[in-house]
């Protein structure tokens, strides 16, 4: 495998804030390359024309054999943080399902993105399961080329997205034990750049690379480079104790993160992870940046769409979404709405391709924030997530605590719901030519789950009569306006 950019190289974790960046630049260097990813749907928007995905899951064993034929490199680069559920178990599954595809299928090489961390010190179960995750991928025979990172830094990465929330939204801050623990951040340049010469690295057997940005510092002094770099005046007020449970619910409320993210991350950055084993220095060509260059280039990129991927677009930053096998709970409830306007389509998709984020919801938008903080309580994704800054939406992409699962450009938007909900939701938009206007459908739908799902949908219905009335006027009224100007 080694410099050969003929072999076939297996990505998973394409949608995926590492992997969408390391997507392209495979592309980008020209190698062949397979994406392996459980909706294949949400990935077909955003590889080129000769990248290959196909559908498949590392805890369905059978499904990784058939994705790894042929295929001389693996990326790993999925973990299980986003579970509800106990995600060491998941992650260990993944990684055996993962280890045996590859020795079968007669992979040469295995590159892993782990985590940090003193093997002295007891790890948190976050970290303890990605160092877990890299031996059992060495246990299978085939070799493990590891990185162990700390934070990462680039537009739209969880640690910069909570950073960049808690300075601008807190002058004043109490800030607990764990934002003084040290860490070595790279930036996501650095990280991708290490992921890429990997490739080519002389691996007789397995080895683990320690890899970090230029400096040693701790988030209380990431933020206040950040702050610097944006021209903010932050103060600090330590406080002895603030358990990760009470950590991570304050997060919830400051920043897009939500509680179930931000515990599992606090409880990570209790810890000290700074490279110890300087390695990678001499294997690698690379010369990480320091801590206040990533800042500079994650705020000047966060606009850029050719660069652009989130932690939250990561379709498990919400969690796996109910699979009921097809069996239908009750029958679907749907409210329709259509609205005739003296308009041609394309200046009406342009107001609903545009919806959430900054934008809102073109109605009430204060009881869609009422519903996220709730949702946001009962462990759910909240509000907080927002859309990918203003460019166009792309199937997969996370919009405040829905996720697109279908767009026909010019013509439909249809959304699912990532909220807590007991069923499932759909949102969907459609306009189409009528004469010399043309004519705008919003259909909500929602499958309820048994008499629980009934009793949500009509115990909040005149609060949905309210919302979607105004939902749909409010995209006709901006598209009306945007047209007279």
């Amino acid at each position: 495998m080694q410099g050969d950019k003929n072999a076939l190289i297996l990505l998973t974790g394409a949608t995926g804030y590492v992997g969408g960046r390391l997507l392209k630049q495979l592309e980008d260097d020209g190698h062949p390359l397979r994406c392996i990813a459980r909706h294949p749907e949400n990935l077909i928007s955003k590889i080129g024309s000769k990248t290959e995905v196909i559908q498949g899951d590392v805890l369905d064993k059978a499904s990784l054999v058939a994705a790894m034929e042929g295929v001389k490199v693996a990326y790993y680069l999925v973990h299980s943080m986003g579970s509800k559920t106990s995600f060491e178990v998941a992650d260990r599954q993944a990684a055996q399902n993962f280890g045996e595809a590859a020795t079968a299928s007669g992979v040469e090489r295995i590159i892993y993105l782990g985590g940090l961390g003193n093997d002295d010190e007891p790890l948190s179960p976050h970290l303890r399961s990605r160092q877990e995750v890299g031996q059992i991928l060495r246990e299978s025979g085939v070799p493990v080329l590891e990185f162990r990172a700390s934070i990462v830094i680039g537009s739209g990465s969880l640690s910069f997205e909570m950073i960049r929330s808690l300075v601008e939204r807190l002058p004043i801050m109490i800030t607990p034990r764990w934002v003084s623990s040290p860490a070595q951040p790279i930036a996501i340049r650095d990280l991708t750049a290490y992921l890429l010469q990997g490739l080519n690295v002389p691996l007789p057997e397995s080895q683990i690379f320690e890899i970090g940005g230029a400096d040693q510092v701790s988030y209380a002094d990431i933020m206040r480079a950040y702050a610097s770099l944006r021209g903010l005046r932050i103060r600090m007020l330590p406080v002895p104790v603030l358990s990760p449970l009470v950590s991570s619910l304050w997060l919830g409320l400051i920043t897009p993160l939500y509680a179930r993210i931000g515990r599992k991350l606090v409880e990570s950055i209790v810890h000290s992870t700074l490279v110890r084993d300087h390695s990678a220095q001499q294997a690698f060509d690379i010369v990480p940046m320091g801590v206040k260059e990533a800042l500079e280039e994650a705020v000047g990129h966060e606009d850029q769409k050719f660069t652009l991927t989130r932690w939250s677009d990561s379709l498990s930053s919400a969690g796996a979404l109910p699979a009921w096998g097809g069996v239908r709970f009750g029958t679907r409830l749907v409210d329709s709405r259509v609205m005739e306007l003296p308009l041609p389509p394309e200046n009406i998709y342009k107001r609903i391709i545009s919806i959430g984020g900054k934008t809102g919801w073109y109605a009430y938008d204060w009881l869609w924030q009422i519903r996220g903080f709730f949702d946001m309580l009962i462990g759910g994704v909240g509000m907080r997530r927002g859309r990918p800054s203003m460019r166009a939406l792309e199937v997969g992409d996370a919009v405040d605590f829905w996720r697109v699962e279908a767009i026909e450009p010019g013509r439909r938007l249809r959304f699912i719901a990532e909220m807590k909900l007991p069923g499932r939701a759909w949102l969907e938009f459609e306009v189409t030519a009528n004469g010399q206007g043309s004519t705008l459908r919003q259909t909500a739908v929602f499958d309820p789950l048994g008499l629980s799902g009934q009793l949500y949908w009509y115990g909040i219905y005149p609060l949905h009569q309210l919302v979607f009335k105004g939902m749909i006027n409010g995209i006709a009224s901006s598209a009306v306006s945007q047209n007279n100007n």
